[in-house]
C-alpha cells in the first residue's frame, strides 16, 4: 500500500477540511517503488498525472510566463497555494504549448510533490474551486516515474472548426473560424490525404525560439474533414506538429476548400520545405478554431502505481432528501 511521504517539509494544507494531511515517513522504507521519482534535488518524491481542459480566449498560451496570463501560469498558481510548495518544487511540465488564444480539451501535464495523497478526489476538487472557471482539471492520477507529460507522447489530436455559412453563428464565435466563401469540403479532404504519412513539413512550420531542438520530419496518421451542416471540423493526428504546422496546413486547406488552388498543391509545396512558399498561397489561420482535443500515451506509461489511489474524474453531489415542500 502506498505510505505517505514527507521529508522535512510541511503538510499541504486543510483547505475547508477538503485535503489530507500527508505522515511523514523515512523515504528508504517506502514500499511503492513504482510510485517514487526522485525531484531536482534529489529528494524522494510522487509524480501525478493531469488532464486539463481550458478555453484560451483570453489567455497567452500554455508556456509559463507571469505578463500576459498563461494556462501553466494559472494551474502553476493554484497548486502552489493547496500544497504550499514553490513552482520549482512543483516542476509542472505540460505535453502541448498550445498558442494564444488556442483551446484543450485534453492538455495532459505532470507534477511532482514530495508527499502523497490519501484522496485525490479531495487535492482535485480544491485545485477546481481556485481556477478560473475557463480552466477545469478534468483528471488527476498517480504517475509511474517514466511518465512524462511530454516526452511520453505517442500522438496528439487536433480540432480546427470552420463555421461556412454567410453569418457567423454567434455561440461558434470563439471556437470556429467563420468562413463565409462557400467551401468544397471534397476538394479538402482529397488535399488533406496528401498530409498523411511522414513528411518534412519545414514549408508549414512558422520559426520559433521556443524550439531548441527542431527535427521537421512528422508524423501524420489521419486527417479529416468532417461535415456537421454548416460547420466542418477539421481532425489531424500525429506524432508531433511544430510550431503552428496545423494552423498553416488549415489554412492551406481554405484556399483549397475555396477553390482558389487545386488538391495537388500540397505535395509541390511540402516538396519546397521553405516556408516562404506556402505564404504566397495562404495566410494564417486563426487560433480560436484550433482545440487540442486528446494526447495519447503508451498504456504501460497510463498504468497506475501499485497501492495507489486510483484516477480522479471529480466529484458527483447529491441531495439526500428534499427539504422544500411540494405544492
Amino acid at each position: 500500500m502506498c505510505s505517505n511521504v514527507v521529508v522535512g517539509l510541511p503538510s499541504p494544507p486543510n483547505l475547508n477540511g477538503t485535503l489530507s494531511s500527508p505522515t511523514p515517513t523515512n523515504t528508504s522504507n517506502t514500499k511503492d517503488g513504482d510510485h517514487l521519482v526522485m525531484n531536482h534535488t534529489g529528494v524522494g518524491g510522487y509524480k501525478w498525472r493531469l488532464v486539463i481542459a481550458y478555453d484560451g480566449t483570453r489567455y497567452a498560451g500554455w508556456q509559463y510566463q507571469s505578463s500576459p496570463p498563461t494556462i501553466q501560469c494559472f494551474v502553476e498558481k493554484v497548486l502552489m497555494q493547496a500544497t504550499k510548495l514553490e513552482r520549482k518544487d512543483l516542476s509542472l511540465v505540460g505535453a502541448s504549448r498550445t498558442d494564444k488564444g488556442v483551446h484543450a480539451w485534453g492538455q495532459v501535464a505532470h507534477f511532482v510533490t514530495p508527499f502523497n495523497y490519501d484522496s485525490i478526489d479531495s487535492i482535485h476538487a480544491a485545485l477546481n474551486g481556485l481556477l478560473p472557471s475557463d480552466i477545469r482539471v478534468r483528471e488527476i492520477s498517480p504517475a509511474v516515474p517514466e511518465f512524462h507529460a511530454r516526452f511520453s507522447a505517442e500522438s496528439k489530436i487536433y480540432h480546427y472548426k470552420i463555421y461556412n455559412d454567410t453569418f457567423m453563428d454567434p455561440f461558434q464565435r470563439h471556437y470556429a473560424y467563420h468562413s463565409a466563401h462557400k467551401l468544397n469540403p471534397a476538394a479538402m479532404k482529397e488535399a488533406a490525404k496528401y498530409f498523411i504519412g511522414k513528411h518534412d513539413f519545414s514549408a508549414f512550420a512558422n520559426a520559433s525560439q521556443k524550439e531548441r531542438v527542431r527535427d521537421p520530419v512528422k508524423n501524420i496518421f489521419r486527417f479529416d474533414v468532417i461535415e456537421m451542416g454548416a460547420l466542418l471540423q477539421l481532425e489531424v493526428e500525429g506524432s508531433g506538429f511544430l510550431y503552428r504546422q496545423v494552423r498553416n496546413m488549415v489554412s492551406l486547406l481554405l484556399q483549397i476548400g475555396r477553390e482558389a488552388l487545386p488538391p495537388y498543391i500540397v505535395p509541390m509545396i511540402l516538396a519546397t520545405r521553405d516556408r516562404r512558399e506556402l505564404a504566397k498561397y495562404a495566410m494564417f489561420a486563426p487560433p480560436h478554431g484550433l482545440s487540442l482535443v486528446t494526447v495519447k500515451y503508451n498504456e504501460e506509461h497510463l498504468r497506475l502505481p501499485s497501492g495507489c489511489s486510483t484516477t480522479s474524474f471529480g466529484r458527483h453531489y447529491t441531495i439526500g432528501s428534499c427539504k422544500l415542500p411540494f405544492y
